[in-house]
């Protein structure tokens, strides 16, 4: 079902794994040889950079989504979320063969998750499915984690990416684990750069030093914009010019699924507004903290929430 006319071209192009996220919400996560039990269950459409280009549409952003799909039922479901949140569909990619890739959640009573990936046909994605005239007009493109061979095709289509467009790179755990060498192809081109704590320090092999000094690193390595994610204590982020340490927002956690991604959506728009780095970071962080006061996307505010709570 595809809506949008392919000639439509976005602000924000997403490219990253498209998943089913079954979430099963569980007494406790059971370790090694113990048990638990699920309570309920939901089937929700995310996948990081799904979820971050998701939460740009409701803050009224143009957005698209280079990902893959099979012709089955979670691949109807992913298609019918994206457009329903008015997020373009000229750069989604079906395949006939295979299944669409989904994501197993268990969520605790705090909020605490882990998660298990099967990719499915989010791995097979290659350069020459990805058509270049839908991309030559966007201001941000937004990459973030697959567990294959689509990393490839991110490489590739650096070098097609017009020299206007900002590339935005939230790595996550599965690309930080792939070293820097290997990702210093992506690093090189990136603009802003949005890590958390734990895969910054992995990333640099570095548990001791100062944020400041590993996010320095990055800036000489000439990314612009260096937003480490703090997870209930906040942001630190820093760029040429300014830095900045940002408290979160209270709120009832349910699920912290997302809770990152949602952060780069408040970001992103902001960093489109033009807002400085400190506020681009609160609103972030303010958009993180509605998100995960729900399952899945459910609690993803809209531009009408955003303006009455900041007056802007």
């Amino acid at each position: 079902m595809e809506i949008f006319d392919n000639d439509l071209n976005a602000e924000v192009i997403g490219f990253g794994a498209l998943n089913v996220d079954k979430l099963y919400s569980v007494e406790n996560i059971a370790s090694k040889d113990e048990e638990s039990f699920i309570k309920s269950e939901t089937d929700t459409p995310g996948g990081s950079a799904a979820n971050t280009i998701v939460g740009l549409s409701r803050l009224g952003c143009s957005t698209s989504i280079i990902g893959k799909i099979a012709e089955d039922e979670d691949g109807d479901l992913i298609e019918y979320h994206l457009a329903v949140n008015g997020v373009y569909s000229n750069n989604l990619i079906y395949s006939e063969t295979g299944s669409t890739g989904k994501c197993l959640g268990f969520v605790d009573e705090n909020g605490e998750r882990c998660l298990y990936i099967d990719p499915g046909v989010n791995d097979e994605i290659k350069i020459g499915e990805i058509n270049p005239l839908n991309i030559m007009r966007c201001k941000i493109m937004h990459y973030t984690s697959f567990v294959g061979d689509s990393f490839n095709a991110q490489i590739q289509l650096l070098e097609k990416l017009n020299d206007q467009c900002v590339l935005s790179f939230d790595p996550g755990m599965l690309y930080v684990q792939k070293g820097f060498d290997e990702l210093r192809p992506i690093l090189e081109r990136t603009n802003i750069l949005l890590i958390n704590e734990s895969e910054l320090r992995l990333l640099c092999n570095n548990n001791e030093s100062p944020l400041k000094e590993l996010a320095i690193g990055f800036l000489d390595l000439g990314i612009e914009t260096v937003v480490v994610k703090k997870g209930a204590e906040g942001v630190f982020a820093m760029n040429n010019s300014s830095e900045c340490e940002v408290e979160p927002f209270r709120c009832d956690v349910v699920d912290t699924t997302g809770a990152g991604d949602s952060f780069n959506s408040g970001f992103l728009y902001s960093y489109l507004k033009g807002y400085d780095l400190e506020k681009s970071c609160r609103i972030g962080n303010w958009v993180a903290s509605k998100a995960i006061e729900g399952f899945g996307m459910e609690k993803f505010p809209t531009l009408k929430d955003l303006e009455d709570f900041f007056k802007i």
